[in-house]
């Protein structure tokens, strides 16, 4: 290491893209629950609803109401930002929170941890004692397409099946959807209706919330084999996010790559969808 840099210089350089993370790096970091962890496999109590018993009588047995328990498997994925620099002048801007570098690691381990979210929300969740069991999103938590975009039937629709799964309205509800699904409800909503000034405010960013819904507008989607856009719509208790407890960062200097200054930064992260009434996946036609 350069004797330029120190190890402040570099724990400065990681706080940064912590820093950074969480502030523009995700997109869906502060919509979902995050818990920091260890090691690589991590697990989370699922405690399910259990009903009071009515008493009958004075001096009746206690009754032993069996709460269901079960727990969620979160598997932990490394994910690394490395890039070269060769004037010794930007590598003392690394320090400073607002540099392109520490911008560009920050959008990219974001990016990342959005990926993980996304997947993890519709994908299948590993579930028991030991997460050997697989629990897939199940078709009543899903709305098809029918040749439609994204439309406020559909929104509707997602709100009632998160009301029906007795889903906590005190909860935040967030919906992720790509900027073509902001231009449907746009162009199908009349001039003339009650909604056309609130979905016009939103396609302008003034307001980010719809029928209950906050929206996050996010490029990383995924299609289903029919081409349609995958929108999900969740509770934000709905997914569980895990995070590394101890991300790795190293700025070293390069004798093979003529002697240029790399800075390194590696973080743990997993996430898992909780409970399945939670998510509601809106496949919408592009």
């Amino acid at each position: 290491m350069s004797s330029q840099i120190t190890t402040a210089f570099v724990n400065q350089f990681s706080a940064n893209i912590q820093m950074l993370s969480q502030q523009m790096g995700s997109l869906l970091r502060n919509a979902v629950d995050v818990e920091s962890v260890n090691g690589e496999k991590a697990f989370f109590d699922q405690v399910g609803a259990a009903a009071a018993v009515l008493r009958t009588s004075r001096h009746a047995d206690t009754p032993i109401v069996d709460t269901p328990h079960s727990r969620r498997m979160v598997t932990m994925s490394d994910y690394e930002y490395a890039d070269l620099i060769d004037d010794q002048d930007k590598v003392r801007l690394l320090v400073d929170p607002t540099s392109t570098y520490s911008r560009a690691a920050a959008a990219a381990m974001g990016r990342a941890m959005d990926d993980v979210i996304l997947t993890a929300a519709l994908g299948t969740a590993q579930t028991g004692k030991d997460g050997s069991t697989t629990t897939s999103l199940p078709s009543g938590q899903k709305i098809v397409h029918g040749s439609a975009g994204l439309t406020i039937a559909k929104l509707v629709e997602a709100k009632e099946k998160l009301d029906s799964g007795n889903v906590d309205p005190s909860i935040a509800r967030n919906i992720v959807v790509s900027p073509k699904q902001i231009s449907d409800l746009l162009n199908n909503t009349t001039v003339t209706s009650s909604d056309y000034n609130t979905v016009k405010a939103l396609a302008m960013g003034e307001i980010n919330t719809f029928v209950g819904f906050n929206f996050i507008v996010s490029n990383r989607l995924a299609v289903d084999s029919n081409s349609d856009r995958r929108v999900i719509a969740f509770a934000t208790d709905g997914i569980k996010c895990a995070i590394g407890k101890e991300p790795s960062a190293r700025i070293d200097e390069r004798a093979d790559k003529s002697y240029a200054t790399q800075v390194y930064y590696c973080q743990s992260v997993g996430a898992t969808r909780m409970e399945e009434s939670k998510v509601v996946e809106i496949a919408c036609n592009e």
